[in-house]
């Protein structure tokens, strides 16, 4: 098959962020089996030896310049509102959107050259016509809806602009509304988005298809580190991260100390916020900004630390925790989409919500090595069984084809 993906983030290394983790090991895995033309952008920040990179996994690299950062201050803030009002499209996606990109796609739809379109993230949309799905499948896998996350932030006081935020969340219940219609296939990666756009009532299919986890790059421990010494992990430029490593560090990560005064935090990511870099001047707190080897670090953790309050799909962070055999605390949001405890449910991670819970659960796993050794072997065979590229990436096919 002659396979078109569309991604405005590029993919390479898988290291980058979830996004880029997703696309470019679906791209992998589909790869084997058929011709890949890539559309992606370059941020400033791509190396030459990271496209080499990515062309070895695609017949075609098609490479446009990432635009510039949008105005900033009062006044693009109210022209991004506005724009946002009359055309019924976000700022972050119409920002993205390339004329030269939008000619070579017209170009080649007419011309038949491929057999399916996927859009890796659902900014990719701006490029698909709608008349496009009578001609050719046009797949989006959208990663999560941005309309719940949005809804939810508002409800949990969570939101980085709650004035903002409440403008926006009708026009974005609107957006995802029509844009979904646009497609042959909707891909989602939790049941919780899947009934979410249930509710939209959009006419186009629409599959459920979790994250995978790389199990030669996240390989099983040797041996429990013991310990008092926890890990957040995570881009820490996303502001869903930077607010659960703010909150962690600020709220529990201090009570923690009062009963463990050895207890270290290790916060692992790249891209680390202003405010995060900050939480690095505290006792016990390490922000290291981007690793080689993310499983290494995952390692020498006593415990992995997942205390996400808003943002929504399942979670690469905690797949790859579990994956490395390191217990995991995490809240509802860090557990989407995954079975980890209840009725007739082997127990692979711990839930905690409230500070007091998040401190419970941690010192229960500080004190017994047994739980800890449970939640390690349970989490990794959790995830070979269910949560593998390779299995992800031949239910993707079946989508596609």
């Amino acid at each position: 098959m002659r396979l078109l993906m569309i991604c405005a983030t590029f993919p390479y290394p898988p290291s980058r962020g979830g996004t880029q983790v997703r696309t470019f090991n679906l791209l992998k895995q589909l790869s084997d089996n058929h011709e890949i033309t890539l559309v992606t952008q370059k941020a400033e920040d791509v190396t030459e030896e990271e496209i080499e990179g990515l062309k070895a996994w695609v017949k075609t690299l098609m490479l446009f310049p990432r635009p510039n950062n949008p105005q900033t201050g009062i006044v693009g803030k109210i022209q991004r509102f506005g724009q946002f009002f009359i055309t019924g499209t976000p700022p972050n996606v119409s920002f993205l959107y390339d004329p030269k990109i939008q000619n070579y796609l017209d170009e080649a739809i007419k011309n038949n050259e491929f057999d399916a379109i996927t859009c890796e993230h659902s900014v990719n949309e701006i490029y698909i016509r709608s008349r496009w799905k009578d001609k050719i499948k046009t797949v989006v896998n959208s990663h999560s809806s941005v309309y719940r996350t949005c809804k939810h932030q508002l409800a949990t006081g969570t939101s980085e602009n709650q004035q903002r935020d409440r403008l926006y969340l009708p026009l974005l219940k609107r957006y995802e509304k029509r844009v979904y219609e646009k497609f042959s296939h909707v891909v989602v990666t939790t049941d919780d988005d899947y009934q979410q756009l249930k509710e939209f009532k959009i006419n186009s299919q629409v599959s459920v298809l979790p994250n995978g986890v790389d199990l030669e790059i996240f390989p099983y421990r040797n041996s429990d580190p013991g310990g008092h010494h926890l890990i957040i992990t995570g881009g820490m430029d996303y502001v869903v991260n930077i607010d659960a490593a703010c909150f962690f560090s600020q709220d529990i990560f201090p009570l923690l100390r009062q009963k463990y005064p050895d207890t270290t935090l290790t916060i692992v990511g790249s891209n680390p916020s202003e405010s995060v870099l900050k939480l690095g001047e505290e006792a016990g707190i390490t922000v290291t900004g981007k690793v080689p080897s993310m499983a290494e670090y995952l390692h020498k953790a006593t415990v992995c630390v997942i205390p996400l309050r808003s943002g929504f799909g399942i979670k690469n962070k905690t797949l790859e925790g579990m994956a490395a055999g390191v217990p995991i605390v995490a809240s509802d949001r860090g557990l989407e989409g995954m079975e980890v405890d209840g009725k007739n449910t082997p127990l692979r991670a711990l839930r905690a919500n409230k500070i007091e819970e998040y401190v419970q659960a941690i010192s229960d796993l500080f004190e017994d090595e047994n739980l800890r050794q449970t939640l390690s072997k349970n989490g990794r065979n959790y995830v070979e069984n269910n949560y593998t590229w390779e299995s992800m990436g031949k239910k993707y096919e079946k989508i596609i084809i």
